[in-house]
């Protein structure tokens, strides 16, 4: 090989390696704690300084970082996603009340980092009075996520089906939800609806001869609440 190509060669080489460079560069600096992709969650909390999530080596460590070494909840579940991980967790509080907690962990090439998460509490003096709770996770501006979701418990065993309905361009969308047995006789039921969908949502639960026994319209994308039989 000539002088000129080794020299050609040698560029090329070099070319790429500070390609790449950049590239890892700009992902560091985007992941890193207190980086790129916290400030883009700052923004949505409306925080005029970054918060520092830090990365983990695992889903549940993600949440465990980021949520403090004081939490320290049951993982009941989990579900891959496109880019990283929903997890529920659920704990028993001091006020007699059960919280469930839906959270989101994104996969990167440093590991797993905290995005978002919500939860709702459940007074035991009120368990077994409703059918079914929920919660609602909107979209979020400039954050990549697998909202708009709806999850929440299923207090009534009669309950089989859930269904969310939505409506684009006057046709009305449903969507089913998946339920999930997370212990003897604790189910919880979830549903990514389309990027789309807007409020107003309606829930609806099904017996198990596909007869509704519940639901209920939801005008507020932040909203939680729980849903009754009907009589």
């Amino acid at each position: 090989m000539s002088k000129r190509n080794i020299r050609i060669v040698l560029i090329a080489a070099m070319v790429i390696l500070l390609s790449l460079l950049s590239v890892f560069t700009y992902m560091y600096m985007n992941e890193r704690a207190g980086g790129l992709a916290d400030r883009r969650i700052s923004k949505v909390w409306g925080l005029n300084e970054p918060i520092r999530i830090p990365i983990a080596n695992s889903p549940e460590g993600a949440v465990q970082e980021f949520r403090g070494e004081f939490y320290n909840p049951d993982f009941i579940h989990q579900e891959a996603v496109d880019g990283g991980m929903i997890l529920f967790t659920h704990k028993k509080s001091r006020e007699n009340s059960s919280n469930l907690q839906m959270e989101y962990v994104r996969k990167n090439i440093f590991g797993w980092k905290w995005v978002w998460g919500g939860g709702y509490s459940v007074s035991e003096a009120t368990e077994g009075e409703f059918a079914l709770d929920y919660m609602s996770i909107p979209t979020l501006d400039q954050v990549s996520t697998p909202f708009p979701m709806l999850f929440g418990n299923i207090q009534d065993s009669s309950i089989k089906r859930i269904s969310v309905e939505t409506q684009e361009n006057e046709t009305i969308i449903a969507t089913d939800a998946k339920l999930v047995e997370v212990s003897h006789g604790h189910l919880i039921w979830y549903v990514f609806l389309p990027p789309s969908a807007a409020i107003p949502y309606v829930i609806k639960g099904f017996n198990e001869e596909g007869k509704l026994i519940t639901n209920k319209q939801i005008k507020d994308a932040n909203d939680s609440g729980s849903l009754t039989l009907r009589k």
